[in-house]
């Protein structure tokens, strides 16, 4: 039985992504992630005109006359959301938690991905495969995923990217559109995700909380690692140590973006201090003007 709660939220999800896609960037989905072409429908007999670049040698051969490979162009698109709800996900300093920002995110995807008629597919991971939903068309398919996302109960495991991208690599048969959500505490999987990528089209969601970035002049604090238990006593009245700090987060961040860079995977950073609309406008501009 779900929560009276979970479906209020889910509703309240439903109706302001269902705004925020009509507002921001209707039209503008289906021109960004293309992922037209063609796909193999049937073989017939070759009748005079057609183009011999289409004959299929191998029946040709086993039945002793001609015949043509036929295709039809492939009007609808595969999009999986990949989303990394592992503990570290479990922190918000400012109107939401970093998994709750994730699912809403994917939430608007999936509204754009409905209204164009495409399949929508969920992985959700921690260091394991906790969830696996096969893509669907349909927005009840769609509310679906939503609620997984927003109901799933997060055990206080670790991350590990790595493996999730092994087991799409497995799964997915037909080219996808792929958005993979993680805060990339874990940053150990370029290799499987570059090989995804060559056969993909993965795109990098990249989910911070501010105070990730500025640590804030609260005093004395006790800081917990949520995926490994692990604690460490803080004065975040150091100047010298607030500034330590956020040169390093700006670092790791970079060093994320350059890596995806190298093997040419795009990537859109959200925060739970801003709206997140702006981030995804901004890339659908970024990826129209490239196309």
């Amino acid at each position: 039985m779900i929560p009276q709660e979970l479906i209020k939220k889910i509703r309240q999800i439903e109706i302001y992504t269902s705004k925020a896609v009509d507002a921001s960037f209707a039209g503008q989905y289906e021109s960004v992630f293309k992922g037209r072409g063609m796909e193999f429908d049937e073989v017939r007999e070759y009748t005079p005109g057609d183009d011999i670049r289409t004959i299929d040698w191998n029946v040709t051969a086993r039945t002793g006359k001609p015949y043509i490979k036929r295709f039809v162009e492939e009007r609808e698109m595969t999009v999986l959301f990949a989303v990394d709800l592992s503990a570290s996900g479990d922190f918000g300093t400012v109107n939401k938690a970093k998994n709750e920002l994730a699912a809403e995110f994917c939430a608007v995807l999936a509204f754009a991905a409905a209204k164009n008629n495409d399949k929508v597919g969920l992985l959700i991971f921690t260091d394991r495969t906790e969830l696996y939903i096969p893509p669907k068309k349909g927005i009840s398919h769609m509310l679906r995923l939503v609620r997984e996302l927003l109901y799933f109960k997060m055990p206080k495991r670790k991350t590990n990217i790595s493996q999730a991208l092994d087991y799409l690599a497995r799964i997915l048969r037909k080219k996808a559109s792929i958005f993979l959500v993680s805060d990339f505490i874990e940053t150990d999987f370029k290799k499987p995700l570059s090989l995804l990528n060559k056969r993909h089209d993965v795109i990098a969601v990249s989910v911070r909380d501010i105070a990730e970035m500025v640590l804030p002049n609260i005093g004395l604090i006790e800081f917990a690692d949520a995926e490994t238990g692990e604690t460490i006593l803080i004065d975040t009245s150091s100047r010298r140590f607030r500034n330590t700090y956020s040169i390093a987060s700006a670092q790791r961040f970079e060093h994320l973006k350059n890596m995806l860079r190298t093997i040419h995977v795009d990537c859109i950073s959200i925060s739970t201090d801003r709206p997140y609309i702006r981030d995804l406008v901004k890339f659908f501009h970024m990826r129209h003007k490239r196309y």
